[in-house]
């Protein structure tokens, strides 16, 4: 029988950048937006007889969880468990501390030893001996940097040289792992980590640096019957028709506009050696809407914007962005009172004044722009967008002290306090099983 598993990730569950708190459960609504859809795919994994859920990391927003949302998470996780469902916790970005040897923001399912939850913090393979199902998963969690910046042979080398490094050995240590696989059983792949052609959502803009990049001839060896992704919030299948599937869940809710247009849920797959069925299950998440208008009139300039809004029944409980562009002098067209009654039945709206200026300085025949300090060019700058005069003076005594903070140079320092946990090589984070 093909082995039923359950694809989820990037749940996020504290993220709450917009709405107000709930009355009943006092916690932001955007949080119980985000339970609401946990809450789902749990309930889904029951009434589909899941024989695993695989979740592909990120469970929260950042690595210091408050108690109040790893209550919520552990009540979820805990439901799967009692419903006598193996559960798969990959570690991602957001789970774990670039510090080699910190404890990961689900490692206490180990600690309190769980039943059926494995939580997935090394490269390594699981059997069925550890996951209580006929399937062999190889697990590729979030890999920090600071694991391979402080070995000895990477002193002097790039970042993208110690990236290239960094992909190397994920690389060798996971074929190794492929070589050692029970050609009976379906194998899988969980990793959370982005995949050479993925298109990425909104949460590239948040992500800071380079990372590690997997290599599409390893996602796609024949040897592997399903690759469940994390880490890209859009929903891909980046070998479509292919086996195997290679699978972003995507995230279950949406975390900004950057992800207005993207639909989101979970996948179920039926994984069998060779072939393998699946099927992306969208959940209801709440609307965002993303509006631009630009009037073309100054005295029909506000029925143009309200014209172009949705019906109320369509904004009411939406997260809602209203982006206007007009001429700078059309100001007093603008009815705000009208705007925040039209947008009212949104959970939040947020307007955007785009204001267009004409303003043009001429700096004259005798006066070249290369022959005018970078002082008395910022200056000529905050005169051009038309800056009030307290404005201009405030900005423009900021803009001083950073010009001159440049021309000093760096402050001397004593260089990084790198601790002792920092310095462990990558083979720290692979497990035996992987080396």
């Amino acid at each position: 029988m093909p082995i039923r598993i359950l694809h989820f990730s990037d749940a996020h569950i504290d993220m709450a950048n917009y709405g107000r708190l709930d009355t009943e459960s006092m916690l932001p609504v955007r949080v119980t937006d985000y339970l609401r859809s946990l809450d789902t795919v749990v309930t889904a994994a029951v009434r589909e007889q899941a024989d695993l859920v695989l979740f592909g990391g990120d469970a929260y927003k950042d690595r210091n969880p408050q108690p109040t949302f790893q209550r919520e998470w552990h009540k979820r996780i805990m439901q799967l468990s009692q419903a006598g469902i193996p559960t798969l916790l990959l570690v991602g970005n957001h789970d774990v501390s670039p510090s080699y040897g910190r404890a990961s923001t689900v490692a206490e399912f180990r600690t309190l030893q769980v039943p059926r939850v494995v939580v997935a913090d090394q490269i390594r393979l699981y059997g069925p001996e550890e996951l209580g199902v006929e399937l062999e998963v190889i697990t590729v969690p979030w890999v920090p940097r600071s694991h391979l910046m402080a070995r000895t042979d990477m002193a002097g080398r790039s970042v993208s040289e110690i990236y290239q490094a960094l992909e190397e050995r994920v690389v060798t240590a996971v074929e190794h792992l492929l070589d050692r696989t029970d050609s009976r059983r379906p194998t899988v792949l969980a990793a959370h980590a982005s995949v050479v052609g993925a298109v990425y959502g909104s949460e590239r803009a948040v992500m800071l640096g380079h990372e590690l990049v997997l290599p599409e001839s390893l996602v796609r060896d024949p040897r592997l019957d399903y690759v469940a992704l994390g880490h890209i919030h859009r929903h891909q299948d980046l070998n479509p028709g292919g086996h195997p599937p290679v699978v972003y869940a995507g995230s279950i809710e949406r975390v900004d506009f950057g992800e207005a247009d993207q639909e989101k849920g979970y996948v179920l797959a039926q994984v069998s050696r060779g072939q393998t069925d699946w099927r992306f299950v969208p959940l209801p998440t709440r609307k965002f809407l993303d509006l631009a208008v630009t009037p073309r009139q100054a005295d029909t300039a506000m029925a143009e914007i309200l014209g172009r809004l949705p019906p109320p029944d369509s904004i009411a409980g939406a997260v809602v962005r209203l982006q206007l562009t007009y001429p700078a002098d059309w100001e007093a067209m603008i009815d705000d009172r009208a705007l925040e009654q039209a947008l009212a039945p949104a959970l939040e709206s947020r307007v955007i004044k785009n204001r267009q200026t004409e303003t043009r300085v001429r700096l004259g025949d005798a006066v070249a722009v290369e022959a005018l300090a970078p002082p008395d060019l910022l200056s000529l700058y905050w005169r051009t967008i038309a800056l009030e005069l307290g404005e201009l003076e405030h900005l423009q005594g900021l803009g001083q002290d950073i010009i001159r903070a440049v021309d000093q140079g760096p402050a001397e320092t004593d260089g990084p306090d790198t601790s002792a946990a920092d310095q462990a090589p990558l083979a720290a984070s692979v497990g035996k099983e992987g080396l």
